[in-house]
């Protein structure tokens, strides 16, 4: 009984160890942190750069309202569709007004944001 009782305990040992090991760096789980996206740091540049030569003050080929705000931006989000209207495959739909689509990479940040909950900074 002590016999069999000790062979237990060696093979639940080499178990445990062999269990624990860590052979390469490949084996390691990546832990990047990413930061949340906020209009400060990543959303105004895009807003800027792609959609304030029409959504500006005063507005410009008949766009329906400023983008100028962090207010009016999320507003934009919240209730004006602004992430379906830079999605779309759609020409006629599609912002910036006469194309071409924001790449995708650009329109994901937009859609991170939100996914964030919209913060300014």
């Amino acid at each position: 009984m002590r016999i069999h009782l000790f062979k237990i305990l060696v093979i639940c040992l080499v178990l445990t160890n062999i269990s624990c090991e860590n052979d390469s760096e490949s084996d390691l789980v990546d832990v990047t942190i990413v930061p949340l996206v906020t209009y400060e740091n990543s959303v105004k540049t895009i807003i800027d750069d792609n959609c304030t030569t029409c959504h500006n003050d005063p507005l410009v080929n008949f766009a329906p309202m400023p983008l100028l705000t962090f207010d009016q931006v999320k507003e934009a989000v919240d209730n004006r569709g602004l992430i379906n209207r830079v999605s779309s495959e759609d020409i006629s739909f599609l912002m910036p007004f006469g194309g071409p689509r924001l790449p995708q990479s650009t329109i994901d940040v937009i859609i991170q944001w939100n996914t964030d909950g919209l913060l300014e900074q």
